[in-house]
């Protein structure tokens, strides 16, 4: 009797995994030699699983971090197992605003080709941005914001080209209060877990929102644009929580959670995947389309943040 409520329990376990953790992988055989793909935050965790994939394909990969050292023993580590020579680190930290525009000035001047832009890096973490603004919004959305209106040109120029910004399932309890956006001059008071919880949840909705009006600003070029859910992952995204809720959540990851490898398959799909481009500002997940939560589906609202990101960043 005992061995058959084990095996019960690992067919359930088995069936759980495959069916809602594990995910679809992306069946796409297109080739990249000659493109170039720039990917943020791919030092670690999906973002280097997504690049080393490109890279398998031929393409010439950006990676674009902030930690010097850690990108490139990623580079390394990715030119070893592609083959590709061609992947190489240049720094950016979104969580200033300078450093996006240093980066984008030397991709600009020493790059001739841009042809897939992934906005990939993402924290979960308390604190500000060199800027003051909150790290979530800050790093999540604003600065991807910033980078990819600095590089749009190029990608213009370089179409049929795309523009893939990772969001989350968590958009869904995101909301926008616009008189918060502000950046703050004074320090700030010490934020729960709850609350910097909120506030990814709500950059997540900001991804989806900038993407849904992007597509709309793109509308009758060569660029397209996608957003979307990788999946459950324990990444090192959570690397600053605290000890004891990573030590709550390290079970779950061990047992439910996607790795990196499984992770990247929704950003290989929309950034190779063919005919997808009519559905230029929708949001993905599981290799599919998804639809997105009840706020993320208001253009106004995409529009207004739109226009208060432009003001934020100096681009208005």
């Amino acid at each position: 009797m005992y061995l058959y409520l084990v095996a019960a329990a690992v067919w359930i376990y088995v069936l759980v995994f495959y069916g809602l953790f594990k995910g679809s992988r992306c069946l796409s055989p297109a080739r990249l030699k000659g493109k170039t793909v720039v990917v943020t935050g791919s030092n670690t965790g999906i973002g280097k699983s997504t690049a080393l994939e490109l890279a398998k394909r031929g393409a010439r990969v950006i990676l674009a971090c902030r930690n010097k050292e850690k990108a490139e023993a990623a580079a390394f580590d990715i030119r070893a197992e592609s083959g590709n020579p061609q992947v190489v680190f240049m720094q950016l930290d979104l969580a200033s605003l300078k450093s996006v525009h240093r980066f984008a000035e030397t991709f600009l001047k020493t790059e001739p080709r841009l042809d897939i832009l992934i906005n990939n890096a993402g924290v979960l973490s308390p604190g500000c941005t060199e800027d003051g603004f909150g790290l979530a919004f800050g790093v999540n959305h604003l600065g991807h914001f910033l980078l990819t209106n600095l590089l749009l040109d190029r990608l213009r120029r370089c179409g049929p080209s795309r523009v893939i910004t990772v969001s989350a399932l968590l958009h869904r309890f995101g909301s926008i209060d616009f008189q918060l956006l502000a950046p703050q001059t004074d320090a700030a008071p010490p934020q729960s877990a709850w609350s910097s919880l909120q506030a990814y949840c709500n950059s997540k909705l900001c991804n989806v929102l900038f993407t849904r009006e992007l597509a709309n600003r793109l509308e009758g070029t060569d660029v397209t644009c996608y957003t979307l859910h990788p999946g459950v992952i324990y990444t090192e995204l959570c690397r600053n929580l605290s000890q004891w809720l990573q030590l709550l959540m390290m079970p779950l990851a061990k047992l439910f959670f996607l790795d990196p490898s499984g992770g990247c398959q929704t950003t290989l799909y929309c950034a190779l995947q063919e005919g997808i481009e009519p559905l230029s500002g929708r949001y993905f997940s599981n290799c599919a389309l998804q639809q997105v939560g009840a706020n993320g589906r208001d253009d106004g609202l995409a529009k207004k943040l739109w226009e208060v990101s432009e003001r934020l960043t100096g681009m208005a």
